[in-house]
């Protein structure tokens, strides 16, 4: 399923290749967020056009809408979207989590009340796996608790045993459960099972997760509960210390990370993929990245700017457009300005990713991501002097 080609040596980095039933996957690999079936704002079709060889969804969200009859009646997630590539989907973890008033956890699993309409809904793990077996997703995350920074030891070592014990329910419903179907050398013929590795801030807890997972035994393996509130130096000590826990012949993903220097960090001490509603979301707000750092294109400094976002780019946006036109879009409320930076910005990440494939092939992924970050930040630091 999972195969290492390549290690840096100028750094963890790696390159392999994550066979899915729906197609080879490059890692390093960005996930671009479609949380309801769809990445906000953008086609099936433009996300071809941007490089993206997987998409991430939500069992949580698609659960309640439009519900499982629905997609089902559709013949899955993949025809119900338009989309013909590999797809992840979330547990609904997360979700839950960040319910923390509206729901209840137990042993067998969370009550909750919807978001939507305040209905009352109890997920188990067996049912998690049962619903992202109807999305017929390629890559299925196991149902787990995220943990709230700061957290205390103890409430850590509760969740952590009760995350442990869902993980290998949820194994063991999705060996009693799972179907195969034809594969090729590139394809593999069933679903994939993720576990999901928790313990907040606390290495050693970190530890006993990776070795309790290992011994369930999982297609790959999440590095889950960062991003929520810790800083980035944290986050990046508990992802590299975990990294290095793990298997090399599994993937390993970073859940929920993030900017493009956090990317590359990542990637430099030894994740193969990620996911994170920034490129999206942001563009959404008018910020556009760039290799000399994000652009906030609603200021007025872009009202005369007749050059596009990045010239270096290759984007319909930036081939098409230019910044004060974007600008004006924002100005005006008008909906394409949102969606031609969420284009760029997620090409951006794209490409980011293929050159960072490419400098791990030749050795020299420490050098790239050196002089990245250094030009990245070259506009902040001058508009500090």
């Amino acid at each position: 399923m999972f195969k290492l080609i390549h290690k840096d040596k100028t750094s963890k980095a790696r390159c392999g290749k994550l066979a899915t039933a729906h197609g080879e996957v490059n890692t390093p690999v960005f996930m671009p967020v479609g949380t309801q079936g769809t990445v906000k704002t953008l086609t099936c079709a433009e996300l071809h056009d941007c490089h993206a060889e997987i998409i991430l969804g939500n069992a949580y969200h698609l659960y309640l809408r439009p519900g499982l009859d629905v997609i089902k009646k559709a013949g899955g997630l993949h025809k119900f979207m338009g989309w013909d590539g590999p797809i992840l989907t979330d547990s609904g973890g997360y979700q839950v989590f960040s319910l923390a008033k509206l729901r209840k956890l137990t042993e067998d699993g969370a009550e909750f009340s919807s978001h939507i309409d305040g209905a009352k809904h109890f997920l188990t793990p067996e049912k998690v796996i049962e619903i992202q077996q109807a999305l017929g997703s390629d890559i299925m995350m196991t149902f787990d608790e995220c943990v709230h920074y700061p957290a205390a030891r103890d409430y850590v070592e509760q969740s952590l045993e009760l995350t442990t014990n869902w993980a290998k329910r949820s194994k063991e419903y999705f060996m009693n459960h799972k179907t195969i179907k034809p594969s090729n050398d590139k394809t593999i013929g069933r679903q994939l099972l993720f576990g999901i590795v928790q313990g907040s801030t606390y290495l050693d807890l970190r530890k006993k997760a990776v070795s309790d997972l290992l011994k369930i035994g999982f297609d790959g393996y999440a590095i889950g509960g960062v991003s929520v509130g810790e800083p980035n130096n944290l986050i990046h000590e508990i992802a590299g210390y975990t990294a290095a826990l793990l298997p090399d012949d599994k993937a390993k993903y970073l859940m929920g990370v993030g900017t493009p220097p956090d990317v590359l960090q990542a990637i430099e001490e030894g994740m193969d993929m990620f996911d994170c509603v920034v490129p999206t979301r942001n563009g959404r707000n008018g910020q556009a990245f760039t290799i000399s750092g994000d652009l906030q294109l609603r200021n007025a400094e872009y009202k005369e700017d007749i050059s596009s976002i990045d010239e270096n780019c290759g984007c319909y946006t930036c081939k098409t457009h230019t910044r004060a036109y974007i600008r004006h879009l924002f100005n005006t409320e008008e909906l394409l300005g949102l969606r031609l930076v969420s284009l760029h910005n997620i090409y951006f990440y794209a490409k980011l990713i293929r050159l960072s494939r490419q400098a791990i092939l030749e050795d020299r992924f420490t050098a790239f991501k050196e002089d990245f970050v250094m030009r990245y930040n070259s506009k902040k630091k001058g508009s500090q002097k």
